[in-house]
């Protein structure tokens, strides 16, 4: 019989991929039947960092057993299952754990602290209704959640066919050229201003580090210097649609597109096409990205450099293929956005459906 613990609470669902450790059925019988769990019943984390996350157990899951960082629920007679769900998963039930934990590093809570939780708890019916309203919510936000999963399936079919000319758009024929990007494209990276100079920081200057990089396209940063921190610094000034790669560490060789005028910092390599599609070669390197850190770098912490960036060599097609590609991976890209910003919001509304709901504030009809 397998052994769940929290790694195994996933999603809303268990994955038993993560699970190493059985019992033979004999062990279970004479020592472990009360930690047994039964299809539907819900299971939490009650210890380390992810403590108080749930997930239903499922019939295709069984025979299964919980070790000692999990809490097994079964809703009562006079409890409505999706009611005990929700309220589990609200900030009313997280927030009364957060008072009572104990444990520092490694929180923990058990049974002693659940049984002096309160519970709002309106009659069956309302219960049905709550949970129903919620329910509606939460198949929404799983809608939402697999055609998001789809479309980056799509547009990661789409990259592999249209930025190695396996599939060519209509109108476009012809060979593409092998190019070294440093015969393409002008490069530079910037600095930063001595820490140990206040009036360098805190200006209106925005200031662009490899971290930022993780927005594909930078539209804002926390990082600011002042115009003293830019003209006493290697900072750079890069103007918007600057193409971006980070150097070093975690992020080296994320690429982003700037949208925004900005500082760059030393972590910061800048790239401006001389006739080439910049939103072309931001995908083309989003594409190469794995390939890129695998091939030019070694070590546990990867790092490039400008000149390695420089000595690439792309296979890439004419410029008005180029812009045309990257005009159908942006459409994707826009679409992604907006159905993100649904599932955002959509997650709102379920936070503020459970704020008024299950307090009782807002009564169901």
């Amino acid at each position: 019989m397998k052994v769940i613990n929290v790694t195994n609470l996933e999603n809303g669902v268990l994955n038993l991929e993560r699970t190493d450790r059985h019992i033979r059925e004999a062990e279970f019988r004479r020592m472990y039947q009360h930690f047994a769990v039964d299809a539907d019943d819900i299971v939490m984390a009650s210890s380390g960092n992810s403590y108080s996350k749930t997930t239903v157990v499922r019939k295709q899951d069984l025979p299964l057993v919980m070790n000692t960082s999990v809490i097994r629920f079964k809703p009562g007679k006079s409890t409505e299952y999706g009611y005990l769900w929700s309220f589990l998963n609200s900030w009313i039930f997280k927030d009364q754990i957060d008072l009572m934990i104990t444990g520092g590093a490694q929180p923990n809570f058990g049974p002693y602290h659940l049984k002096r939780e309160f519970v709002p708890f309106p009659p069956l019916p309302e219960q049905r209704a709550i949970a129903g309203a919620l329910g509606d919510v939460d198949a929404l936000l799983g809608v939402l959640t697999q055609l998001i999963a789809k479309k980056r399936d799509l547009k990661q079919a789409a990259m592999q066919q249209l930025l190695t000319g396996k599939k060519r758009l209509p109108g476009f024929k012809g060979n593409w050229e092998t190019k070294r990007l440093g015969d393409v494209a002008t490069f530079f990276s910037g600095g930063t201003p001595s820490t140990a100079v206040a009036d360098y920081y805190s200006g209106d200057i925005p200031w662009i580090n490899s971290g930022d990089l993780n927005q594909a396209y930078i539209r804002e940063v926390t990082g600011r210097i002042a115009k003293q921190g830019l003209e006493n610094s290697a900072a750079k000034m890069i103007e918007p649609n600057t193409l971006l790669i980070a150097l070093y560490g975690a992020t080296s060789g994320v690429t982003a597109v700037s949208k925004i005028k900005a500082a760059i910092n030393q972590a910061v390599l800048a790239m401006i096409p001389h006739r080439d599609d910049t939103t072309f070669l931001y995908f083309k390197l989003v594409f190469l990205r794995d390939w890129l850190i695998t091939t030019y770098t070694q070590g546990g912490q990867p790092n490039l450099s400008g000149d390695i960036i420089k000595s690439i060599e792309l296979l890439m097609p004419p410029p008005k293929e180029q812009t045309a590609i990257a005009e159908v991976l942006s459409d994707m890209d826009a679409e992604l956005a907006a159905l993100e910003q649904r599932l955002a919001k959509t997650r709102d509304l379920k936070q503020g459906m459970m704020r008024e709901l299950l307090t009782g504030r807002t009564r169901l009809v």
